[in-house]
């Protein structure tokens, strides 16, 4: 497949690049600041300079067209909550028009375990920004034509991947990196994950035969 990877240098994003390309995949990986070029062509994608938040809908156009997939795995990091806004609910949702405008036929969202309209976070609360922000995406790409998947990881660390995570739990607990980037790479290429949610822990299922019941249970 042909993969546009938005947000390509963050530490998920850098973990699931070498992974998609060594399954053949090719992997634009859209990063905002040149000095990250190197860091990317190091995991075998190509990097790409754009500067999301300010791309119209015609940079979108030009940034998709052609491609198979669409990862988003960007993300303001918090902080301001105006970047977040504009990074994780507007660029996000411009993204997915543009992938629906293009004909792409798959978009992984990587969201966060507790996203929704039920996320209980309130208005006060520095964290509703993001809350807020990914909820609306989610549900911006849930009521699009594209078959989407939205990934929702626990607090991420950076323990070694074991490769096993836990698709079913209720409540989050904990994810590694590694193993957000294992689920990413397996997410994009399977059809019958479209429609589908995937909440998930750390765990002791294989990522594979997690996703397989995340697909069976939808």
């Amino acid at each position: 497949m042909d993969i546009a990877l938005i947000g390509g240098h963050g530490k998920v994003a850098l973990l699931a690049e070498p992974l998609l390309t060594q399954a053949g995949h090719t992997v634009d990986a859209v990063i905002r600041n040149p000095d990250q070029a190197a860091d990317v062509e190091a995991t075998g994608a190509r990097p790409v300079v754009a500067d999301i938040q300010s791309l119209d809908a015609a940079g979108w156009d030009r940034l998709l067209e052609g491609k198979d997939a669409v990862v988003w795995a960007a993300g303001a990091g918090g902080g301001d909550p105006q970047r977040t806004w504009a990074i994780d609910r507007d660029a996000a949702i411009a993204s997915m028009d543009a992938a629906e405008r293009n004909g792409v036929s798959r978009y992984v969202m990587v969201s966060y375990f507790g996203a929704g309209p039920d996320h209980g976070v309130p208005e006060d609360d520095s964290f509703y920004a993001y809350a807020q922000a990914k909820s609306e995406a989610d549900a911006h790409l849930a009521n699009t034509g594209v078959a989407w998947t939205i990934l929702r990881p626990s607090a991420l660390t950076l323990e070694e991947p074991s490769l096993q995570i836990d698709a079913g739990a209720e409540k989050p607990a904990r994810v590694s990196r590694g193993n957000a980037a294992f689920v990413i790479a397996e997410a994009v290429g399977r059809s019958d994950l479209g429609g589908v949610i995937v909440s998930f822990n750390d765990g002791d299922t294989s990522v594979s035969d997690a996703l397989d019941e995340a697909a069976e249970s939808d």
